[in-house]
């Protein structure tokens, strides 16, 4: 009896158990990443972690459904463009394009995206387990301010190596991608204001209530 009243419910168990896994899934795109750099030169970094990025990277699709099952509470549009965004970069640009998966920006991207979700992921599982240590706080809420630029940078210039060979496959495809790059000051604009708000709230909240 007393084991069944300490038992987590059951959406704090799946929480953990999705976060974990990404934790690690991440920890692989950076390790692979670092790895492969020295030994074939960024332009050969896709062929060694270009598919496990993709399917790690779409698992992600999860959050979304996460917020509208009432799984979360983030914002419904911050985490659909952040996620929807990642997808076009690994299954749209990088994917079916040899100039951006050779170029030495696939590289920084993934590194940005890889060290943002472990701080993320390590931040929500100890979170809910509710022993959350006070450097992952403070990594989660500070790391932001390098990572999320070199991170919409890098994204921002694969798609522009893309545009070529965008224009020789379809016109079409060429103006979306020039649409989107567009799209990407007001689009850092908002998730980099969202975050400083988050950092106030988490951060700055916590110091008020000491």
């Amino acid at each position: 009896m007393e084991r069944s009243k300490a038992r987590r419910p059951f959406k704090d168990q799946y929480l953990i158990a999705y976060n974990a896994v990404s934790v690690v899934l991440w920890f692989g795109v950076v390790g692979r990443t670092l790895l492969l750099l020295p030994l074939v030169g960024h332009e050969n970094v896709y062929a060694g972690v270009g598919n496990y990025t993709k399917w790690a990277q779409t698992l992600a699709i999860l959050e979304v459904f996460h917020i509208l099952l009432g799984l979360l509470r983030s914002s419904f549009s911050t985490t659909l463009l952040q996620v929807s965004s990642r997808i076009l970069l690994v299954w749209g640009v990088c994917s079916p394009f040899e100039q951006p998966k050779s170029s030495f920006f696939y590289s920084t991207m993934l590194l940005a995206w890889g060290v943002t979700e472990i701080c993320r992921y390590s931040y929500y599982v100890t979170s809910i387990v509710g022993r959350t240590p006070a450097f992952l706080t403070w990594l989660r809420y500070n790391t932001f301010y390098v990572l999320y630029p070199m991170g919409a940078g890098s994204e921002a210039l694969c798609i522009y190596r893309a545009l070529s060979e965008a224009r020789s496959y379809n016109e079409i495809l060429y103006w979306v991608f020039v649409g989107i790059l567009v799209t990407y000051p007001p689009g850092l604009y908002n998730q980099y204001t969202h975050m400083i708000k988050q950092r106030r709230k988490n951060i700055r909240g916590k110091k008020r209530e000491k």
